[in-house]
């Protein structure tokens, strides 16, 4: 009979962060300009979400220099940099993404296709935006404290910037100036100009722990969506409808899907103001009084940030339900790297390892937040 209490460890974890850091001065020299964009609202995004370098896999003249698939196997090999061919011993891998290259086959098995030395083995695609990668990781963990695998990869990545570009707004703007209409496009398109990043990272897990360096056993994975409250806040693909559904890029017709930028991403930020915080962080609570876990314990808080907007009115939150958790240990590397959806926490708890400060016993609460459609994911960590 299998063991269905093992216990699951992060062993390894790398990272890729395609080409060089771009300032925010430098982003429109990849992005391109958008006619009548307002230089005032790129001015105040940048303010208040604190990102002052990201990463782009692709050059000043839009071409691609990786695909997201490729940026993720880049990760993963970095896992092993020094021995690959511990590639063909894994037994699962598990890749999340908002922005998978193709639309079929899924994002999963287009990274293993990026891995020949590996072997035939089973192969997960949670879908989604920044939960994905989260979602990720909790299969995994389930696959291991069940014992149905030994060992496990996941991965979180995105590559966004090519929609972002200039280019796909362009035949939107030419037509409403055609309609007598004003050629700006709406904030919902403007504003996640200014917020995301490309990357991708990854972690080895194990049911059993490193013999001579730190390993990071997972405690808990909690995960919850608020879809049954609340409408859509970001969508790709769709167009929001004034009674708050979505209609999906299917139900378009192929001029529409190009004059109206229907493939491109947006937010819409009223709603993502009011909600994001309040759901996510009344839920902790609830999560941590049925685990009887006191945030005072906690030695390292990582929180997926989006922008550094919400970082007090999460600290605000935290007090308002008797769970404040001192500046101090908090981490997050949101102006170096930038949004990366997915792989943000991949990266964060990477860059955390790397550091030097992580001592065996320490406790690490990790809060990966997603605006889709409200959805949430809390863990915990033991260093050891």
């Amino acid at each position: 009979m299998k063991d269905i209490n093992n216990q699951v460890y992060i062993n390894r974890t790398a990272t890729f962060l395609p080409n060089n850091p771009i300032s925010n001065n430098e982003m429109e020299e990849y992005l391109g300009f958008i006619k009548n964009t307002s230089i005032s609202s790129k001015n105040i995004v940048l303010r208040n979400n604190g990102i002052k370098n990201r990463y782009y896999a692709i050059n000043k003249e839009g071409i691609a220099t990786h695909t997201n698939a490729e940026m993720a196997s880049l990760a993963i090999r970095e896992l092993f940099k020094d021995s690959l061919d511990k590639l063909k011993t894994i037994e699962l891998l598990c890749c999340g993404t908002s922005s998978p290259d193709q639309m079929m086959p899924s994002h999963g098995v287009m990274v293993h296709g990026w891995l020949p030395e590996t072997s035939a083995l089973e192969v997960i695609s949670p879908s989604g935006n920044c939960c994905s990668g989260m979602h990720a990781l909790k299969y995994a963990y389930l696959s291991l404290k069940t014992g149905e695998v030994q060992n496990a990869i996941t991965s979180g990545s995105e590559r966004l910037s090519r929609i972002l570009r200039s280019d796909t707004f362009n035949e939107e703007i030419e037509h409403l100036i055609q309609l007598n209409k004003d050629p700006f496009i709406s904030f919902e398109k403007e504003f996640l100009r200014w917020m995301l990043s490309d990357g991708a990272g990854a972690f080895y897990l194990s049911n059993k722990k490193n013999e001579t360096e730190i390993s990071l056993q997972i405690n808990w994975l909690e995960s919850v969506s608020y879809a049954h409250e609340i409408e859509t806040c970001m969508y790709m693909g769709s167009e929001k409808l004034p009674n708050g559904t979505l209609k999906g890029f299917m139900d378009f017709d192929a001029q529409e899907i190009i004059q109206k930028s229907v493939l491109s991403i947006k937010q819409d930020t009223k709603l993502l103001s009011k909600n994001i915080v309040a759901l996510g962080f009344d839920k902790l609570k609830l999560i941590c009084e049925k685990r009887n876990f006191n945030v005072n314990d906690v030695d390292h808080f990582l929180p997926h940030l989006s922008s550094n907007f919400f970082r007090p009115k999460i600290a605000q939150k935290l007090i308002a339900n008797g769970m404040e958790i001192p500046d101090e240990k908090w981490f997050t590397n949101l102006s170096s790297v930038g949004n990366v959806g997915a792989a943000s926490i991949y990266l964060m708890i990477d860059e955390l390892i790397t550091s030097g400060e992580l001592k065996p016993g320490q406790k690490i609460l990790i809060a990966v937040p997603e605006s889709a459609r409200f959805s949430y994911v809390f863990g915990l960590l033991t260093v050891c």
